[in-house]
């Protein structure tokens, strides 16, 4: 016997896991200022959980995440999303061991700095 049993049973993530994993992943990509709530229409059409900018949805044990955000002024929008798409994914797959299908970002706005008044 070497000290190590086998057991059965069933692990369950919890939405609410894998929206905080979303959340603090992409708060962590440079160039992301803040998150953004999803539009009122979207969370009404999805019966989905949405929490703090981020809309989960899991089918066949696969995570789908939409990501809205708010960047800063100045960077590559396209970078910063590939960015977010690529550590969101990994996150989740590294951290709950599921599958990620698709993780769609959506940039809701651009926060400029205040213009300096004369």
């Amino acid at each position: 016997m070497t000290g190590y049993q086998h057991f059965s049973g069933k692990t369950t993530i919890a939405l609410d896991v894998l929206q905080t994993i979303a959340l603090l992943t992409t708060l962590n990509v440079p160039g992301v200022c803040r998150m953004s709530p999803a539009p009122a229409h979207v969370s009404r059409l999805f019966k989905r959980s949405i929490s703090e900018g981020v809309l989960i949805d899991v089918q066949d044990d696969a995570v789908f995440a939409d990501v809205y955000i708010i960047l800063n002024s100045g960077v590559n929008i396209r970078d910063v999303s590939r960015a977010i798409q690529r550590e969101v994914a990994r996150a989740i797959s590294e951290m709950v061991g599921m599958q990620v299908g698709r993780v769609n970002i959506h940039v809701e706005d651009i926060d400029y700095p205040p213009e300096p008044e004369a």
